[in-house]
This record gives C-alpha cells, structure tokens and sequence, in this order.
C-alpha cells in the first residue's frame, strides 16, 4: 500500500474536526456526535483504499511459498491468515515466527513487503492476518472483536505441528502495535519479544494532542485501546520500540512515553530521523535494528 494512504482515516478525521471546531461554538454538538458515532467507521476504514475488501495480493508475488488458511472465531467470524513456513526444516520447525499486527487501512496484502524482509532476511516463519471487517476476512472491526482475532491467531499457532514450538515474535504497526501490546500482556510468558513501531499511548490521549478542543470529549471514545496501562503488565519481555522521529499522525512523544514506563529491563529505543509515520521502515538502520534485536533477545531465548 502506498504509505500515504495508510492512515486516511485519521487524517480525515483530524481535518473534519478542525473544520468544525474552527466553525465556533454552535458546532460542538456535532464535533460530539462526530466523535461517538463516526468513531469506528474513523479509526477502522477497512474499505480504504478502494479495492481492499476484494483485491488482497498474495506472498507468490514476492515468490514466497505460503498456505491460505481460514480460521474461525469464538464468536463465529472468518478470519483469513498467510502462514509462509521457511522451507528449511529446521528453520521451520525449530527458528521464530513473526505475528505481523497491520495498521488501521487496507488489508493483510499490503504488508507483504514487511513479511518478505522477515522471512528473507530474518529467516522467520511468518504470519500475516486481516482483522474482522478487513479484506476477505468476515464480520465488522471494533476493539473487542480485534483482540479475539488476534487470540484466535495466537491459539492457531501454538497448536500447529510445525510452529507450536518456535519462538514467537510480536511485531505491530500503528494500531497494531496496540493489538500486539494488548496480546503479550496476556501472554507475557508464551511470546519471545515484541516490536513497535509508531504506535500510541490510548486513542483518547492522542486525541487531545492532535485537536485540543476534542480533550473535552475523550468520555465518548469507545475504542479504547490502552496500551499505556497494558504496558505496566509486562515486566520482563524484550521489547524494541521504532519511532518515526517526524511522525506526523502519531506524536513521537507517544512512543517515548511507553519507552519510559515500560518497566521490562529487556528494552531497546531506536528512532529514525526525518521518518514520518508510514515511512519509518524505508529508513537506513530500520532492519538493522531489529536483526539485533532479533540476534540480541529472540535468537538466544529460544535456543
């Protein structure tokens, strides 16, 4: 996906509210309304760009081999998976598995060219899945419905013959840096590390800081996603955290506060400058960065 468009649904949604909130007073009431109805519909445009829902490109493109799998949830939703196993068997059976955790636009397709650098540079197992509501994946996105889709994912994988005992690596974009904090809290001891990259405190602190007129409001969100106080629960992990230094729909600061608080001794900071939000990983150093990582704390805890 060109990475312009990842995040229209923010940019959107940040450009209407200053349109309302410029209007005056009068326009509160509906900046409200704004904020509680169009909030999913916002944070989730699972149609964006357009083709997303119909058109998910596919890892023989980047001549990987791979299995289409469908799996189905607790609450009865099919969610689609890419699972692309090295084809060294020990690799495959005995290396790592990266989850990738996509960003809030587009579909699983448009992440391939992350998923080839984790199965060909890093030689990582990978799998790639669309949320709810997300390219062929049935049913509608919300936060309660995500965080089954991601469990769902997580169980798939502890039970597959040739994956359950490789080390698991969490790595998140964006929102889904959100989803993967929200699962290693859950499953601190049953993962070998977590990344993120561009990702948030919760939706109503960010709120504020991109519109502080909508501080009043924050009462309305119901997408919460709270990786600030997620965070707190993990206490040993090895995490690496990638922040774009000119992050223009993110504040940096975000990053750096869940730098700082995280309490896991195991933590790596790296920004990238000039890196905006959907560019971060075109930077020089950006795979450099988690190749330690992966070499420092994955590698070596699952050995």
């Amino acid at each position: 996906m060109d990475g312009s468009s990842q995040d229209w649904s923010i940019r959107l949604l940040l450009k209407s509210l200053k349109i309302i909130s410029a209007t005056g007073i009068s326009c509160i009431g509906t900046l409200a309304v704004i904020l509680y109805f169009a909030q999913s519909a916002l944070i989730y445009p699972s149609s964006f760009p357009a083709g997303s829902r119909t058109d998910v490109p596919t890892p023989d493109r980047y001549s990987i081999p791979y299995e289409d799998i469908t799996l189905e949830t607790k609450d009865g939703e099919q969610i689609k998976l890419f699972v692309m196993k090295q084809t060294d068997p020990e690799l495959r059976t005995d290396g790592q598995t990266v989850i990738i955790f996509c960003a809030n636009a587009g579909n699983m397709g448009h992440r391939l060219p992350i998923a080839s650098a984790f199965y060909k540079i890093l030689q990582y197992n990978v799998v790639l899945f669309s949320y709810r509501g997300y390219g062929l994946s049935t049913g509608k996105p919300s936060e309660a419905g995500i965080k089954i889709d991601s469990e769902t994912v997580f169980e798939y994988i502890k039970k597959e013959k040739e994956l359950k005992d490789t080390g698991i690596l969490l790595y998140g974009q964006s929102l889904g840096g959100a989803v993967a904090i929200c699962l290693a809290a859950k499953h601190e001891d049953e993962v070998a590390g977590l990344i993120v990259e561009n990702t948030f405190r919760s939706i109503p602190s960010l709120i504020p800081m991109v519109l502080p007129i909508a501080q009043y409001f924050t009462f309305l969100c119901h997408q919460i996603w709270p990786s600030e106080k997620l965070l707190l629960k993990i206490r040993k992990l090895p995490i690496l955290f990638l922040s774009g230094e000119k992050d223009e729909i993110v504040p940096p600061v975000h990053m750096k506060v869940l730098y700082e608080i995280c309490q896991s001794p195991n933590k790596v900071w790296r920004q990238f400058a000039n890196a905006t939000h959907n560019e971060t990983y075109l930077k020089d150093g950006y795979w450099t960065s988690i190749i330690d990582f992966s070499n420092d704390f994955i590698v070596k805890k699952t050995q």
